[in-house]
């Protein structure tokens, strides 16, 4: 990889600071600036040595990066996004793509009319694991699914919501905010969805959005699925403490994923194959075989994928187009759980 390839980060938050600690660790690829309102993004800059800018306007009318990492609160997304891109600036842009699909689809499309790439922050499917597991589903060795569950429960703290109250605002639920992975994760799995019937309840704690929440998915190969989250479940059955994929996470040895096919079924992320060696039969034994498990810090894995993507040497793993999939997905489950309807997404 080129020596030259250098990143500005926009946001310099939680995510924004990992995405930073990620581009440290990939040869070739280098921080060229911070930027940020806040005064702690200055010191950011500072510490690495780089260029500080207030805001994305501030950077582009001074420098031009090979890429942009935007890690900003979604409002700003499509703006932000739409400026890197009317700069011909390759950009990657955290989960949710958008406020909306629409204003999603009018991103992506006015990207594709620049012929400029923008990713989504979909990190999960860089983890080595998701890889392997895609390569059983495709390699057939589970036939074809026909059930999927997955589950995202976990306690989210009061401080949690203190710290930044837009998180207690309505649309900042665990639909939003974290059913989002699960959901893509499916799609690269499992296949689009076409359908989605879903309910949710109120917070418990007094706050504008749901606390849980429930989907039944239909997919267009005929699978039917079934997802529940909840930021107010004490539970061991979420990605974040059964993958290993984040040291701040205490580890469990549970799963969150099953895919269930006509030969087999899959527990995900421990990567356990279930099957009956041909003999599909109730009463027959079944075998549990444990997948071998690579292991690497994903976020480092899509910043030197976003690195070649940016020279031309790859497409991107999660596109513009598979973010708004992802997106649609979501905003019918929304709009079912608000609607009590069945919500058609759109994405056949």
């Amino acid at each position: 990889m080129r020596k030259d390839i250098r990143l500005a980060v926009v946001g310099a938050g939680l995510v924004g600071k990992r995405h930073i600690t990620a581009i440290e660790q990939v040869p070739g690829i280098a921080l060229m600036a911070v930027v940020d309102v806040s005064e702690e993004s200055q010191q950011i800059a500072q510490a690495h040595g780089v260029a500080h800018f207030a805001s994305l306007n501030e950077l582009l009318a001074h420098e031009k990066p090979d890429g942009i990492v935007l890690s900003t609160p979604t409002p700003l997304h499509v703006e932000q996004a739409t400026l890197s891109v009317d700069h011909r600036v390759p950009v990657l842009i955290e989960k949710p793509l958008a406020t909306s699909a629409s204003a999603a689809e009018v991103l992506v499309t006015h990207a594709s009319h620049q012929e400029v790439p923008i990713l989504v922050g979909h990190h999960r499917r860089h983890n080595p694991l998701i890889k392997h597991a895609w390569q059983l589903i495709n390699e057939r060795r589970i036939g074809d699914i026909r059930a999927v569950h997955a589950q995202c429960w976990f306690y989210k703290p009061d401080h949690y919501f203190a710290e930044a109250p837009w998180r207690t605002k309505l649309g900042a639920g665990p639909i939003s905010v974290n059913l989002v992975h699960d959901v893509d994760l499916l799609r690269y799995l499992c296949g689009e969805v076409i359908t989605v019937s879903a309910q949710s309840s109120a917070s418990s704690r007094g706050f504008e959005n749901e606390e849980v929440a429930a989907a039944v998915l239909t997919f267009a190969n005929g699978a039917i699925g079934t997802i529940t989250v909840s930021d107010g479940v004490v539970s061991p059955w979420s990605w974040e403490l059964t993958s290993r994929e984040y040291p701040i996470y205490p580890v469990t040895d549970q799963s969150c994923y099953h895919i269930g096919g006509s030969e087999g079924s899959l527990s995900i992320p421990d990567l356990t194959l279930w099957n009956q060696n041909g003999k599909n039969d109730w009463w027959a034994p079944i075998n549990a075989t444990s997948m071998p498990r690579e292991s690497s810090d994903p976020l480092v894995n899509q910043m030197e994928h976003f690195g070649r993507v940016i020279q031309g040497a790859e497409s991107p793993l999660v596109s513009g187009e598979e973010g708004l999939r992802t997106l649609r997905v979501i905003e019918a489950i929304e709009n079912s759980a608000k609607t009590g309807k069945t919500i058609s997404v759109g994405n056949e």
